[in-house]
């Protein structure tokens, strides 16, 4: 009996062995546990502060290496500049040149709608009397409204000689259709709607003062010149049939095939003889002689326009 009381209290003896010995393993395995979790950690926040620096900073680069790579990042960072700005210069040019475009269209837009208009404001005249002047054919407009420009044109030796008269309004050119079939000089003229408006004259070549109006009266504006007739060869040739010239100039360029001139006589007589050129061969071309708009102001040197 006493043998299995031993027994029994060394079987408790074992068994409060053992339960200690799980309890300091559960211990050390909970300490371990937390020591793992605490190493995860510890490397999560170095791998954060890693990812943060610069791996070209001087302090991770051997010195041997340093040139190499400041010369690679420094044409790396101009070819992004160089890049860049050709892509700015681009861009710059490609909205300048659609804003320059739309303008082009805008103002053409606008030339046609004001050359449109101007066209209906004009008449076509035919059949005028070559002894009719642009003053007479004006007057004879004017009751049907504000003459604004009166042209004539062609030979004015011949009975079709034709003009166009732009007049302020559109009613002024459908008031002067019905002038058709009126008595101007020795003919009835023809009045029809103009196909074309009326060239304009530069506003600065106008004249200016009642002197340059009376030069006027005494210039011819002459076409159609064989380009191989020099200016001394044009003044002879006026001033053997009509008289004295006090002033030519001779104009032309190389992209037109005949060059143009405007002859300032002396009288005023002279420059009426001189319509009577019209149609005369200067050169190898027949001259085309009509009443000049504009006088022959004389240059200003070089001297005095400074």
């Amino acid at each position: 009996m006493a043998a299995v009381a031993q027994n029994v209290v060394n079987s408790d003896d074992q068994f409060t062995k053992n339960c200690n010995s799980i309890t300091q393993n559960s211990e050390t395995d909970t300490q371990s546990c937390d020591s793992k979790s605490e190493f995860h950690k510890n490397i999560n926040e170095l791998a954060q502060i890693l990812s943060k620096l610069n791996p070209w900073a001087k302090e991770f680069i051997p010195s041997s290496y340093g040139l190499k790579i400041d010369q690679s990042v420094q044409n790396n960072f101009s070819a992004y500049s160089k890049n860049s700005s050709n892509d700015k210069i681009s861009n710059n040019r490609r909205r300048r040149n659609s804003f320059n475009q739309g303008n082009r269209r805008v103002n053409g837009r606008s030339f046609r709608a004001q050359r449109e208009e101007s066209i209906r404001r004009t008449v076509y005249v035919s059949d005028i009397d070559h002894q009719v002047t642009e003053e007479r054919l004006a007057a004879l407009f004017s009751n049907c409204g504000q003459v604004v420009d009166c042209r004539i044109c062609g030979d004015p030796h011949s009975v079709l000689r034709f003009a166009f008269v732009e007049f302020a309004d559109e009613r002024g050119a459908r008031a002067a259709l019905s002038l058709g079939g009126t008595m101007l000089g020795y003919y009835p003229v023809k009045v029809l709607p103009s196909k074309t408006a009326i060239l304009p004259v530069n506003p600065t070549f106008l004249p200016r003062s009642e002197d340059e109006r009376e030069m006027c009266a005494r210039t011819v504006y002459c076409t159609n010149i064989d380009k191989k007739v020099s200016q001394l060869e044009v003044k002879i040739f006026f001033e053997s049939a009509c008289g004295e010239v006090s002033r030519l100039r001779l104009l032309g360029d190389n992209v037109h095939s005949t060059r143009i001139a405007f002859v300032e006589f002396t009288m005023a007589e002279s420059a009426i003889r001189a319509l009577d050129c019209s149609g005369m061969i200067l050169g190898t071309q027949p001259v085309r002689v009509s009443p000049s708009k504009t006088p022959v102001r004389p240059r200003l040197s070089r001297a005095a326009s400074n």
